[in-house]
């Protein structure tokens, strides 16, 4: 894994799924925040080891929590009673998928190539879940909450169905895999339209202002990026390099949208308008 993606995935574990754990209500439960730290600092640790028996160990330990994390899905739909609505389906595939990128990861240091897949996706496959899977799903479920109107619903839907696709599209083609990244970012620019337009109003504070705008405008940048990359996966046609994704693509998301989207939503948490 490279330095940089090892960076993306370091944040993801130790800052991004933490911070978004607290704006999931009701809270997932308080031993497993309390416990993430310690899961985290492992994932972490393991990415700059050698492939091996110490960094699978390590991942283990990571794994383990995000197990934790995904059981909390079917509690949440065992107290409802009912089908989830779109908000509620986005917040369950945040609950779910860090533990498909630990599934990934795990195959990664050991050396392992899971279903057919080579060690770079997998590498790749790892940031993917953590920012498409959890940090966008989060967000679109939250901005569906505060918003409710179509194109939030629609958001809440789509980013979790494209992320699905994308990862199914790594069985089959890649004229699968664009059709994934097609709905995936349709469903991510609905979400930064909403975020643009609807929740950056309401009498908020200029930091919080500040921050929604940043993560909606990245968004528009990094999924175009998404979107050529997989066409140029599917039709052959010049499109930037997997390296050049994760400086661009794979960085905006993490510090430009995710990090900016936690932050903005536990300040409207706490100070409400």
């Amino acid at each position: 894994m490279s330095v940089l993606v090892n960076l993306i995935v370091a944040l993801g574990m130790l800052c991004v799924v933490p911070a978004g754990l607290r704006l999931i209500e009701p809270a997932p439960g308080a031993a497993i925040r309390r416990a993430w730290p310690l899961f985290a600092v492992a994932g972490s640790v393991c990415l700059w080891l050698p492939r091996g028996t110490a960094a699978v160990a390590l991942v283990g330990v990571y794994a383990a929590g995000t197990v934790l994390l995904a059981c909390e899905a079917p509690r949440r739909l065992l107290r409802r009673g009912t089908p989830p609505g779109p908000a509620e389906a986005a917040v369950l595939t945040a609950l779910v998928a860090p533990s498909v990128a630990a599934v990934a990861l795990l195959a990664e240091r050991s050396g392992t190539e899971l279903l057919g897949f080579d060690l770079e996706i997998l590498a790749l496959t790892v940031p993917h879940f953590h920012y498409a899977g959890f940090a966008a799903a989060l967000v679109a479920g939250l901005v569906c909450r505060a918003s409710g109107g179509r194109l939030a619903r629609f958001g809440a839907l789509s980013v979790p169905a494209g992320t699905l696709l994308v990862l199914v599209g790594y069985f089959v083609d890649d004229w699968a895999e664009l059709a994934g990244a097609v709905v995936l970012t349709a469903g991510m620019w609905a979400v930064a339209l909403v975020t643009w337009r609807d929740v950056r109003g309401g009498g908020r504070d200029r930091v919080t202002r500040w921050l929604l705008g940043v993560s909606a405008a990245v968004l528009v940048a990094t999924m175009l990026l998404a979107l050529s990359w997989a066409v140029g996966q599917a039709t052959g046609l010049p499109h930037p390099n997997l390296a050049w994704m994760a400086a661009t693509h794979g960085l905006g998301n993490a510090l430009g949208f995710a990090l900016c989207s936690v932050l903005a939503w536990r300040r409207l948490k706490e100070t409400p308008a």
